[in-house]
């Protein structure tokens, strides 16, 4: 080998060697300390698990820019009020009327998911909301109830409602307003909120 190719030789593989045995192994020990990594994962994995459970599709992990997040969810009885069921998709919320807004984990504020949620009521610019899930597990949870299938899920699968915990959603959080539940699957939420949480 002429000499200077195996300078250029002796050089690459000096280079080749202090990447893959010394700086590799350094980058990837500050990965996996990284706390913006492992929230990546972890979210990754949270995404992964809802896909396969046929539960949510995925979404980012933040809220659409500029638009509040819906983050505080109060017992049921404590916003006890009258039932009305008055959908209108004229571009405001109105109880019967299912909405998507990005709603906050409850264990970690940096993540969240785009849900949608049952509207029930209002505060002026708060809409009070249960949230909605296809899971199955729920028809078993005394906190939900069943509301059949829905004309806003593909496929038209089961829905639930919780029951014990209502979202306080900023009305500028919407995304989007998504369907009206059918009259008498609200009135299945409506008898439930009423018999067990003091609703009227």
């Amino acid at each position: 080998m002429a000499p200077a190719r195996k300078s250029q030789w002796q050089t690459w593989q000096r280079f080749a060697e202090n990447l893959v045995f010394h700086q590799a192994p350094k980058f990837i020990r500050q990965l996996q300390n990284s706390p913006s990594l492992q929230r990546g994962i972890s979210q990754g994995i949270k995404i992964g698990m809802d896909i396969i459970a046929g539960s949510a599709a995925p979404s980012p992990a933040t809220s659409t820019a500029g638009r509040p997040v819906t983050s505080r969810s109060v017992p049921t009885a404590q916003r006890a009020r009258k039932l009305a069921y008055a959908p209108d998709l004229d571009g405001r919320a109105n109880p019967g009327e299912i909405v998507w807004t990005w709603v906050v984990d409850g264990d970690d504020p940096t993540l969240g998911e785009d849900r949608p949620v049952l509207v029930v009521g209002r505060d002026r610019h708060t809409l009070l909301g249960l949230m909605l899930s296809r899971r199955q597990r729920h028809a078993a949870e005394s906190d939900w109830v069943g509301i059949g299938s829905a004309s806003w899920v593909d496929g038209g699968e089961a829905n639930w409602v919780r029951l014990d915990r209502v979202l306080e959603v900023p009305e500028e959080s919407i995304r989007r307003e998504g369907a009206i539940l059918k009259p008498e699957s609200f009135d299945v939420v409506a008898a439930r909120l009423r018999a067990d949480y003091s609703w009227s």
